[in-house]
């Protein structure tokens, strides 16, 4: 009995690499990131009401201002407010909607680089912010023009472009200040219950401080944000301004944001 071997012929295995799919563009990111602020129905209100109150702020100036103070500054001023109230909401808001509609795990694992998530939703909110102030100060305009017509006045344009530029700057950065509240915490609730309690419970008690103590006076335009942001608002800024709004904004706006980002990056997301 005999036993053939057979000699068995090795077959090259030809394997197809698979394609590296590419990379989502940070264009795309921001799109999403810009319509998750409308899709929902508070979300849509919350936008609505940018127009909504510069509308109603520009109609109670015109019915409840004396004739002789319809200028453009009073409308300008009117309408500041709620926008102040309002964009910081927005920013974080846009922020904490990953955490608190557990939307989180989605979007993280489309874009597994966190980073350029938040880095969208950063483009996302200073866009919203220049351009809710470009609209709300047309709605001025408008309301100037018609003001001044119901009235017989003469029509006021007293804030140059400069001092408008200096406005949008200043809402800006308080809407960052929002965002940097809901990198930080990752809670709507505690996000906004924050950003009031810096705006609108603090400043009293440094002003009250200042008032007191003569060596905070002094230090207080180099350490209080909200006393350097508000020389944007007056209009009026000198190099030595402009540096306080930068030391203030290091200590209370980008090392806090350095912060809250390290604890993205790092957080699990459930």
């Amino acid at each position: 009995m005999s036993t053939t071997t057979i000699d068995a012929v090795p077959q090259e295995v030809v394997r197809t690499a698979k394609p590296t799919p590419a990379r989502i563009p940070m264009t795309r990111i921001m799109a999403v990131e810009l319509r998750k602020s409308f899709d929902t129905r508070s979300g849509f209100w919350l936008m609505a009401s940018i127009g909504i109150l510069a509308v109603v702020a520009t109609g109670a100036t015109i019915l409840f201002a004396p004739s002789d103070e319809l200028d453009y500054e009073s409308f300008a001023a009117a309408i500041g407010f709620p926008m102040a109230v309002v964009l910081p909401i927005i920013a974080a808001l846009l922020v904490t909607s990953e955490w608190s509609q557990r939307t989180g795990l989605t979007t993280f694992t489309l874009v597994p680089h966190r980073s350029r998530v938040v880095t969208a939703k950063l483009a996302v909110t200073v866009g919203i912010g220049v351009v809710s102030m470009v609209v709300a100060a047309a709605i001025g305009a408008l309301g100037n023009i018609l003001g001044t017509a119901i009235t017989g006045t003469d029509t006021v344009w007293n804030v140059s472009a400069a001092e408008l530029f200096y406005i949008i700057v200043a809402n800006v950065l308080g809407m960052l200040v929002g965002f940097m509240f809901g990198v930080l915490l990752r809670n709507s609730a505690a996000a906004i219950v924050g950003y009031f309690v810096y705006s609108f419970a603090l400043p009293p008690l440094t002003f009250l401080l200042a008032e007191n103590q003569q060596w905070f006076k002094d230090l207080q335009p180099w350490v209080d944000f909200n006393y350097a942001q508000g020389n944007l608002f007056n209009g009026v800024m000198t190099s030595t301004y402009w540096a306080q709004v930068g030391v203030t904004s290091l200590v209370w706006l980008i090392i806090p944001l350095l912060v809250g980002l390290r604890l993205v990056l790092r957080s699990e997301v459930k």
